[in-house]
């Protein structure tokens, strides 16, 4: 059964490669700054995290090459789709993050997209990079939990 808080998101994108390409240590949620068009736009459930990444400077926290398709009623209204947009954050936060990603192989991956109680929240995610063989691992561990899982109900319908 669902919280009722979980059930109040809505999903609008989801970053898949960021699990199978870093190792996710941390993650925090954060708010965008956006325009009326881009939430619009959000709203019909188009969004794009696949090239996004996150960034620290000035001590404000940004999320850069994340694609917000221009919406079809906007024309002049709109704003450039892969524009930077600033994340809302608490300073603490931010200095967290910064600590984060200043040791090596850390940066920050937007994880997903979604509404929550009305507002556009974007969660971030601090990775590590995995190697190649640290992905086939993950892939091992994966079929592994798969197989003993399909033994377990296997089992349970007596076969």
């Amino acid at each position: 059964m669902t919280s009722p808080q979980e059930s109040s998101d809505r999903l609008i994108a989801q970053n898949r490669r960021a699990h199978h390409d870093y190792a996710i240590l941390d993650t925090i949620e954060a708010g965008l700054v956006l325009a009326g068009t881009e939430v619009k736009s959000l709203r019909g459930g188009k969004a794009s995290l696949v090239e996004s990444f996150a960034t620290i400077e000035n001590g404000e926290a940004w999320v850069r090459q994340m694609h917000i398709p221009p919406y079809e009623q906007g024309n002049r209204w709109n704003l450039d789709p892969v524009r930077p947009r600033k994340l809302l954050l608490h300073k603490e936060e931010i200095v967290k993050l910064k600590k984060a990603v200043a040791q090596k192989g850390h940066t920050l991956v937007p994880l997903k997209l979604y509404f929550s109680k009305g507002r556009a929240k974007l969660l971030i995610g601090v990775g590590k990079g995995k190697k190649a063989h640290d992905k086939r691992a993950s892939i091992a561990d994966r079929d592994a939990k798969r197989e003993i899982a399909r033994a377990k109900r296997g089992s349970e319908r007596g076969e």
